[in-house]
């Protein structure tokens, strides 16, 4: 059984940086793409970055020039490397992966940003 762990939420003051991990346990198949998701209080679920298994990438404008995704295909792992945060950046931050056509997601990670 596939299970997504995320790791790395907390809370960070303006200006400052997290760094999200996503690994994905239990997988006996190649993960082709790996994305970040986060929701803010109210607010539905929006995309940050996407990652494919060659290491295209792709944001959300709101978070490009700042957040950086990145992935280990030994570990199964995809990383996002948030840098000058802003609290607009606040929410739960998801993971999700597709592999044999099959979409996996992790139960998300909090990240607050104090002004």
């Amino acid at each position: 059984q596939v299970q997504l762990v995320e790791s790395g939420g907390g809370l960070v003051q303006a200006g400052g940086s997290l760094r999200l991990s996503c690994a994905a346990l239990g997988v006996d198949f190649t993960i082709d793409d790996m994305y970040w998701y986060r929701q803010a209080p109210g607010k539905q679920r929006e995309f940050v970055a996407w990652i494919t298994k060659s290491g295209f990438t792709n944001y959300a404008d709101s978070v490009k020039g700042r957040f950086t995704i990145s992935r280990d295909n030994a570990k199964n792992t995809v990383y996002l490397q948030m840098n000058n945060l802003k609290p607009e950046d606040t929410g739960v931050y998801s993971c999700r992966v597709v592999g044999r056509a099959i979409n996996y997601w992790g139960q998300g990670t909090q990240v607050t940003v104090s002004s």
